[in-house]
């Protein structure tokens, strides 16, 4: 195709001017999100794929439509020393407190403030030069053994707990996500487990390169139930 006219250029995240060739996906991700909003067991959804193929703007389209739909959102990207953990805190306190916008606070809403602070307070101890400002107060007991994967299903499940109180759905989205160490995927995976198990309204939508396949089969030998890993190739 001639360079000059053609569409599609790999780019880094930047969307491209027809997603036309993925509204499968889009579609797929659409039914996810509907699926654990009413309750019913669906999948995760990660998208694999080498880098410039539209991974990261087939994620923002997402995220962007699940927002209009009315999900609570959090969105973020990984890099090869980021702590997962510590960077989920502010943009789930970002769609908790959306959440109370949306709908009148109640209890379970509430109690996933209160867990939310309990893990940041966890979570971001020893990090210097790092705070937060949640207005809550801590739950002792709750999301702040300093066992991550303990205190991230304590967090998703009481963020489950609120979704679902208020008839909405935390959708997790995560970039570049074979960034994340083995034990934080872990215990990503292990939370969701537990939240699957609930059926509680909490699901994750991520993206990374193709060796993420591997890296969820070798955090957790029960990953490939919890999972659907979509391999996404250039526009044709």
């Amino acid at each position: 195709m001639e360079a000059r006219t053609d569409r599609y250029a790999p780019s880094a995240g930047i969307p491209q001017p027809n997603l036309a060739e993925r509204d499968d996906l889009l579609e797929k991700a659409a039914v996810a999100l509907d699926r654990v909003r009413n309750g019913l067991a669906t999948k995760n959804l990660l998208m694999v794929g080498l880098r410039g193929v539209g991974k990261t703007a087939l994620l923002n389209r997402m995220c962007r439509d699940a927002e209009i739909r009315g999900f609570t959102t959090a969105m973020v990207k990984a890099s090869q020393d980021s702590h997962l953990p510590r960077l989920l805190v502010a943009p789930l306190y970002a769609g908790l407190t959306a959440m109370n916008r949306a709908n009148a606070p109640n209890d379970a809403n509430k109690s996933a403030h209160r867990a939310l602070a309990s893990f940041a307070c966890t979570t971001i101890a020893g990090f210097d030069g790092l705070s937060v400002n949640i207005d809550a107060d801590a739950e002792p007991g709750v999301a702040d053994s300093g066992h991550l994967e303990s205190d991230l299903g304590d967090l998703l499940t009481a963020l489950g707990h609120a979704a679902k109180s208020q008839s909405t759905a935390v959708a997790l989205f995560i970039d570049e996500l074979q960034r994340v160490e083995k034990p934080q995927l872990a215990a990503l995976i292990a939370a969701l487990h537990r939240t699957a198990q609930q059926r509680l309204p909490v699901i994750l939508i991520g993206a990374g390169l193709p060796q993420l396949v591997a890296q969820v089969a070798e955090a957790k030998p029960y990953a490939e139930r919890l999972f659907s890993l979509p391999e996404i190739g250039p526009p044709t």
